[in-house]
């Protein structure tokens, strides 16, 4: 099986070797189930999973609501409504609140856990985007602004703002250090944050592609994965370097990316309508594992690893309507 290193990354056709990617289609993901989401339209953005009820939020951008999927019977539950274009939700056990950022007003919206009732709106600014929980700090991140992280703790108190030098896109903090990072794809970087000072430490610049929208980590093996849009790649950085060790094939339009350490492997969403699967032989080589047919436009995902499954978002096409696609590993 050969390295991705060695092949050209010229089209889908050719992006994971002629031949490779029919031998795993059906290895990597298994499509168990499609929950329909009736009278849901437009873009469906960022999800996310209450582990302990057995529920995924979805966000439903152009409808202003957060669809509520009742995992255990795989129906759909009454929605989160009034968010001006909800972009990211996290739920916070410690607190038992859901938190849902709105890119149209700039919000930081909370509901009850347990009731899904609305507490109230805390005001970040313009564009409120990506929200991390780093539960062992008690601490919530929210990107948003032309350059900011605003940190608050677990029931939603603003506790303080780390600058950037430019709008943040997704992020990662890292579990067994003090580390935040950031991509800034407008200044064509990743921004590397120490979570004790609350300052940038680092700025690593980008210079093998454009657009790097998506990002994930495997502390295991001090590695940080960054899908670039333009040209289509992903990258593998040395967690602590910044330095790129390769770069994969990918395709067009990741806006979610996923490492998933019981199979070792990763899942890029692409909105060109794949889901392109890699399995990591080493941290430092990796191989194709499957290119998933989806639709295009469904960008946004989810990996749950306590569930075993991943989750797609499709929004309505043709007379199809709206629906979220769950996938086995295996």
């Amino acid at each position: 099986m050969g390295s991705f290193r060695h092949c050209a990354p010229v089209g889908i056709a050719l992006l994971f070797c002629v031949g490779l990617a029919a031998q795993k289609q059906t290895a990597a993901l298994e499509l168990l189930a499609k929950v329909p989401l009736p009278g849901v339209h437009g873009r469906l953005d960022h999800l996310a999973a209450d582990v302990y009820r057995g529920r995924l939020f979805v966000a439903a951008s152009a409808d202003g609501r957060v669809q509520v999927v009742d995992i255990r019977h795989n129906s759909v539950v009454d929605p989160l409504s009034g968010v001006a274009e909800p972009h990211s939700i996290a739920y916070v056990k410690s607190s038992d609140r859901i938190f849902v950022s709105s890119a149209g007003d700039g919000t930081l919206g909370a509901y009850d856990g347990d009731t899904l009732k609305f507490i109230g709106s805390l005001r970040l600014g313009s564009n409120a985007g990506a929200i991390r929980v780093d539960a062992s700090r008690d601490r919530i991140y929210v990107g948003y602004g032309d350059g900011a992280l605003a940190v608050l703790d677990s029931s939603g108190k603003r506790l303080s703002d780390i600058p950037l030098k430019a709008h943040p896109e997704s992020f990662q903090y890292a579990e067994t250090e003090p580390k935040i990072f950031v991509n800034l794809p407008e200044s064509h970087s990743i921004a590397v944050v120490d979570c004790e000072t609350g300052k940038p430490i680092a700025d690593w610049p980008v210079k093998d592609g454009l657009d790097n929208i998506p990002m994930a980590l495997d502390e295991a093996h001090k590695r940080l994965f960054v899908a670039c849009r333009r040209p289509a790649r992903l990258l593998v950085l040395d967690m602590d370097s910044g330095v790129v060790r390769t770069h994969l094939p990918a395709a067009g339009g990741a806006d979610d990316l996923f490492y998933d350490p019981i199979h070792a492997r990763l899942y890029a969403v692409s909105g060109e309508g794949h889901i392109l699967a890699y399995a990591q032989e080493t941290a430092d080589r990796y191989t194709a594992a499957g290119d998933i047919a989806t639709v295009a436009g469904a960008r946004s995902g989810l990996f749950v690893p306590e569930w075993n499954r991943l989750f797609l978002a499709v929004r309505e096409f043709g007379s199809h309507p709206a629906e979220i696609r769950i996938y086995q590993p295996r």
